[in-house]
């Protein structure tokens, strides 16, 4: 009887025992899968030998690899790896960091965003940068990174956004950069890049920043996508007409072409985009310009180009209008006198061309806020108005040049 009666209760602390027994493995599965990846560890510790803080900044000093490395300013986990790395203080101001940037960020296989503030980061871009199949967020600018775009870039097809401005970069920017199927964002300003401007495939590419580089050649009428919205190209060498291309652009809201070599035609369809800044200024553009319809554009610079023909009174809506240095002829049309007198024109110069007159009283009072230059023209300006240094003396143009220009 007694027998019969022991043999259950050794059954119960037995299941009991197995349960604590899986209760006690799944609590330690689950520490093991809070702790970091191994090789994200080693990398992040690479990283942090290859930099170092710049004079008061304290960014790496929760650095500390004896605690949690998800817990570090700057890095984001998810689950046992490192997804986001954010190096140096964000705020405005801060020191950055300077050293090299180690090719173990390379090991970072899931990492989706890399990000450096300005700083003296100096040497080369790791090729292993191509190894983040996942990221697609690459932002390193403002600091001292030489050397070429590495090629091997056009491997990180998810890719969205890609910022190496304001460096001493060098060299071509490689066609493979320009098949990337995601990109949004190409800033590549303020380097010493050279060669030609690859086409761009992506068609959600909205913003290219090209600007300040040695970049030289001529851009096909299908380089760039209609969804661009953001254009910068200017100080460079570039060459050749862009109207074909620009009359795909019809999405631009910001266009800057200046201080190229460009020619041809500027098409009157750009006129009508929903541009607020459009600077076309210090390039050879030709032949006349006339918009189809009043202009709204708030800044409309074709100053230092070889334009022709009358002003159109569609540009007399602009607030700021740079049509100086050019070859235009005939008379200002009164739209811009009566704009210009009740203070809608902010900036209107025409210096340095071949008009031969415009109806304003002498008397008439330009407003304050108003700045007018008629100097070096077929006339004798009616008005007497300041004009900035570079216009020159000379109040009208010789006569010699007005009638060969004429004839």
């Amino acid at each position: 009887m007694l027998s019969t009666m022991a043999k259950p209760k050794k059954r119960i602390i037995n299941l009991s025992y197995i349960f604590f027994t899986l209760f006690l493995l799944q609590c330690k599965l689950l520490d093991v899968f809070a702790i970091l990846d191994p090789v994200d560890f080693l990398a992040l510790q690479a990283i942090r030998k290859s930099l170092e803080d710049m004079p008061g900044s304290n960014f790496f000093a929760s650095w500390d690899f004896t605690s949690d490395p998800c817990n570090f300013a700057g890095v984001y986990c998810e689950g046992d790896k490192v997804i986001s790395l954010n190096l140096g203080d964000p705020r405005a101001g801060s020191p950055g960091l300077t050293g090299r940037l180690d090719p173990a960020i390379g090991k970072l296989s899931s990492l989706a965003e890399l990000s450096i503030v300005p700083g003296r980061i100096i040497g080369q871009l790791p090729q292993s940068l191509s190894q983040l199949k996942n990221l697609r967020f690459l932002a390193i600018s403002r600091n001292f990174v030489s050397g070429g775009i590495p090629e091997t870039l056009g491997q990180l097809r998810g890719l969205k956004t890609l910022d190496l401005s304001y460096n001493q970069l060098t060299g071509d920017i490689p066609r493979t950069i320009g098949t990337l199927p995601e990109l949004s964002n190409v800033i590549l300003c303020h380097n010493k890049l050279s060669g030609s401007v690859p086409p761009f495939l992506s068609q959600t590419l909205t913003r290219l920043d090209l600007k300040h580089n040695d970049l030289s050649g001529s851009l096909s009428p299908d380089a760039l996508p209609p969804s661009m919205q953001y254009l910068s190209l200017s100080w460079n060498r570039l060459t050749g007409p862009v109207d074909r291309l620009l009359n795909r652009l019809d999405q631009l809201n910001y266009l800057d072409l200046s201080m190229n070599q460009f020619n041809g035609n500027i098409p009157s369809r750009i006129f009508s985009y929903p541009i607020t800044n459009l600077q076309l200024q210090r390039n050879s553009f030709t032949g006349p310009v006339q918009p189809g319809d009043q202009v709204t554009i708030t800044i409309v610079d074709l100053s230092y180009n070889r334009l022709s023909g009358q002003i159109s009174p569609m540009f007399s809506s602009v607030q700021n209008l740079y049509l100086n240095n050019n070859r235009f002829t005939g008379q200002v049309p009164g739209s811009f006198v009566d704009r210009l007198l009740a203070a809608s024109i902010q900036t209107l110069y025409l210096q340095h061309n071949y008009l031969t007159g415009i109806e304003i009283n002498p008397a008439a009072m330009i407003p304050l806020s108003s700045s007018l230059c008629l100097q070096y023209n077929c006339m004798v300006p009616p008005v007497q108005t300041p004009c900035p240094l570079k216009a020159g003396k000379q109040k009208t143009r010789p006569a010699a040049q007005c009638n060969e220009w004429r004839g």
